[in-house]
């Protein structure tokens, strides 16, 4: 259980300054300045704006909880922007929920100071591009939509409007406007079925309400201005969408229920749900790697991609390991001597790949992959690419 919560810390870390005393069981070397990570610049050649919605369904109660209470969601779209001049960069994480879960590791509130992103709150949208495909993302069980930032962020630099979900109650921690934080009551989700069936039905609620937005309206529960020019930028007819570990099975099944997602992608994405056996007549790729879980080893995959009657293409990223997709990749290998973890640890988590390399094919695939199907133009997965050695490919 110590391990777990320590990977777990480690995965919150990403883009913070790390200012720990011998309490928080975390402790710096004395006379030493804090550890500081930052998430390196995007790719791109656009600035990026961002905005958080809160959004209720007013359809739905919500399945985790035992009150009576409609399914609220956190979303933040991602998207280029123009006149960035005197708008604040949004925070990796808002205060609360950081300090929620720092509490839920044992860590006293404010032991870690979170960073900011590369995101401008509330910047005008640049209208100049015309209307832009749309990628959602879903992250990892007991996870947060914070923790896909950096490859959110390139994208959005590169011409995508990108909406980041937070899955209250199967997410490590969720904020809310005003201050009000959900956190699961059991700690961490178990029902991997369920949790999957809940995220396509919030997918499904999250594209009507950019429909919503598209057509002029304000879907926000708390009707906070939105940035100008946004509904004028959404092209709801070219959707892609991705998602890392469970978010790879809830991409699947969302394009299952919802014929709107026109193309998916699972970074070493699990598969659950009726897509399973139903498989998809649209374009998929499957990211796995050589440990457990992958196509090599995992039934469960190997039937949902012998199911799949559209594009397909299998990557193996040789050399990485479950947590080299997301900011994790960048944080573990530095913050692993401050939380004591061993070189086995370490390497279980991020596997040996080199950090750089984790973060190159961060970059270069997911664009490659939504640039071909949404867009129809790029070659980098038509076959091995020198430039990425690491990268097995499987028709």
């Amino acid at each position: 259980m110590i391990r777990t919560k320590v990977a777990a810390f480690a995965a919150a870390l990403l883009t913070l300054s790390v200012t720990a005393t011998a309490t928080t069981g975390v402790a710096a070397a004395a006379g030493t300045e804090p550890v500081r990570f930052t998430l390196p610049e995007p790719s791109g050649p656009y600035k990026i704006g961002t905005v958080s919605l809160h959004l209720v369904d007013e359809s739905r109660k919500d399945p985790w909880v035992t009150t009576p209470r409609k399914r609220e969601l956190m979303v933040s779209l991602w998207y280029p922007a123009r006149d960035v001049r005197r708008r604040p960069l949004a925070p990796w994480m808002p205060r609360a929920a950081a300090d929620r879960y720092l509490g839920y590791l044992g860590l006293a509130p404010g032991g870690v100071t979170f960073g900011r992103t590369h995101g401008h709150e509330q910047a005008p949208v640049d209208r100049s591009l015309g209307r832009l495909p749309v990628v959602l993302y879903s992250p990892g069980a007991n996870a947060s939509r914070s923790f896909g930032t950096g490859v959110v962020e390139d994208l959005a630099s590169h011409g995508y409007v990108v909406v980041t979900m937070d899955h209250p109650y199967d997410a490590a921690v969720v904020e809310f406007p005003g201050g009000r934080v959900a956190m699961n009551p059991d700690g961490e989700i178990t029902d991997f079925e369920k949790a999957v069936a809940v995220r396509a039905d919030d997918t499904r609620f999250v594209l009507n309400q950019l429909a919503m937005l598209q057509a002029g309206r304000n879907p926000d529960a708390d009707h906070q201005k939105l940035p100008v020019g946004l509904q004028d930028t959404l092209d709801l007819r070219q959707i892609g969408m991705f998602g890392h570990s469970l978010g790879g099975a809830a991409t699947a099944n969302a394009m299952y229920a919802d014929r709107r997602i026109k193309a998916g992608m699972g970074l070493d994405g699990a598969a659950l749900g009726p897509v399973v056996e139903g498989g998809l007549d649209r374009p998929y790729l499957v990211v796995d790697t050589p440990g457990k879980g992958g196509m090599g080893t995992n039934p469960m995959l190997r039937k949902f991609w012998s199911n799949l009657r559209g594009w397909r293409l299998n990557l193996t990223l040789n050399g990485a390991a479950h947590n080299s997709f997301g900011d994790d990749a960048l944080l573990l290998p530095v913050v692993a001597p401050l939380l004591k973890l061993s070189t086995q640890e370490l390497q279980e988590m991020v596997g040996t790949i080199p950090t750089a390399r984790a973060l190159a094919f961060q970059r270069a695939y997911p664009r490659a992959f939504f640039d071909l199907h949404l867009r129809h133009r790029g070659h980098l997965l038509d076959g091995p690419s020198s430039r990425f050695p690491e990268v097995k490919y499987t028709g």
